[in-house]
């Protein structure tokens, strides 16, 4: 492994891990208040175009910490939309 290579797991490391608490926290507590639907669309869709990039120049660190945190933000996205979706649902009852 090169010191190149080296730098971009680490890096990778980082920022996929640093989303971990977030999902975490995010999947106990439902708490989607405070996540703008926008913004994590924009992002979600970025990791994925990082991941394509990642794999269309064969760079493994970019694959997969894009990856990984495609999957983290995707989660994060899917339960923001469904909380939504469940509270819109719920405040139109009678």
């Amino acid at each position: 492994m090169t010191p190149t290579d080296l730098l971009g797991y680490c890096a990778a490391a980082l920022t996929t891990l640093s989303f971990v608490p977030q999902a975490l926290l995010t999947l106990r507590t439902r708490n989607v208040a405070g996540i703008s639907l926008g913004m994590y669309s924009a992002f979600t869709a970025g990791v994925a175009l990082w991941l394509a990039y990642g794999l269309m120049l064969g760079e493994w660190p970019i694959v997969v910490a894009n990856l990984l945190t495609l999957i983290l933000a995707s989660v994060i996205l899917g339960l923001k939309v469904m909380v939504d979706r469940e509270r819109r649902a719920n405040s139109s009852k009678p």
